[in-house]
């Protein structure tokens, strides 16, 4: 991965809180995958920075080696890498993501 694309992929983390690399737009997600974190952040009314890898090839390919995580959709919560779809859906599902969502003190929409 060249620099310019490590710089452009911390930017994002750094800059939201929570941050999405997705296939697709939050408002039309082009993945299945994509789709189910998209919406989960959504029904907790979560504001999230969804970066479609779709546009940048290079992000795509470079966030896989920023994470060392092989899949798309990738979830960064204050900095810290989360997970994927399935890791994502199952801490939503016991009551983790809410949680750890609360620990980092991100605000969810009243």
């Amino acid at each position: 991965m060249d620099e310019n694309t490590k710089k452009l992929i911390q930017n994002h983390i750094e800059d939201n809180d929570v941050c999405l690399f997705m296939k697709g737009t939050a408002d039309a997600p082009q993945c299945g995958f994509s789709m189910a974190v998209s919406n989960i952040l959504k029904i907790l009314e979560v504001k999230f920075k969804g970066v479609n890898v779709l546009e940048d090839q290079n992000i795509r390919e470079g966030i896989k080696i920023f994470s060392d995580w092989p899949t798309i959709p990738q979830l960064y919560i204050k900095k810290e890498f989360v997970g994927g779809c399935d890791i994502i859906k199952e801490m939503y599902e016991n009551g983790e993501l809410k949680k750890v969502l609360e620990e980092k003190s991100i605000n969810f929409k009243k």
